[in-house]
């Protein structure tokens, strides 16, 4: 099974309470995105968005454009049905991220548990050429930290501290603030997460 097909399979069979990254709110996605000071007209892309609520509270908030990319089909899908009228204002994207090539640049890049699940140095080279060339303003990513869990979703993952995400992104990047946060999931469980906010070297 690729990538697609397993991400495409966890979203066909298992409902947001079956899965661990579910949030009722993102709020450090939400403090860490409104602490970038940037307009409500600002260009914010969510990697790996899935069926994330944070889309709901930035248009909530009253952002205006919001784009979600996702490898799963399924999993847009459900954010949209969820949404209704309201998934109108949002442009959707079906991507694996590191085939992505985006059409605009965007203000603010936001990403929580999709960047760990790149495992490869070519994925991750990947990545950071994405963002080095289309993110103009600020940079948000979220990763199981060093002491949070070594697999998700059947799947292994990279574990990052606030250096090792720093030297990812360095060359374009300069990280302003980070904070470790535990993410209660569903079932109760704790997963320790890394989050890091990045400003643009200009």
């Amino acid at each position: 099974m690729n990538t697609r097909e397993h991400w495409e399979t966890v979203y066909e069979n298992k409902s947001p309470d079956q899965v661990s990254w579910t949030q009722e709110k993102p709020e450090i996605s939400l403090q860490l995105i409104k602490e970038s000071h940037l307009p409500k007209t600002a260009k914010i892309i969510d990697i790996g968005g899935g069926d994330s609520k944070l889309v709901d509270y930035l248009l909530k908030e009253g952002y205006t454009d919001i784009t979600v990319l996702d490898i799963s089909a399924k999993a847009l899908e459900k954010a949209k049905t969820r949404l209704g009228k309201e998934a109108d204002k949002v442009k959707w994207i079906v991507s694996d991220v590191t085939q992505f090539k985006p059409i605009v640049t965007y203000d603010l890049w936001h990403d929580r548990a999709a960047f760990h699940f790149l495992t490869s140095k070519d994925h991750v080279e990947m990545y950071t050429a994405i963002t080095n060339k289309f993110v103009m303003e600020r940079l948000i990513i979220g990763t199981f930290s060093i002491q949070g869990p070594t697999r998700c979703s059947g799947l292994d993952i990279s574990q990052y501290d606030e250096n090792t995400l720093a030297e990812v992104f360095q060359t374009h990047f300069k990280q302003t603030k980070c904070l470790i946060t535990d993410h209660i999931t569903p079932f109760e469980t704790i997963q320790n997460f890394q989050f890091c906010s990045f400003k643009k070297l200009k």
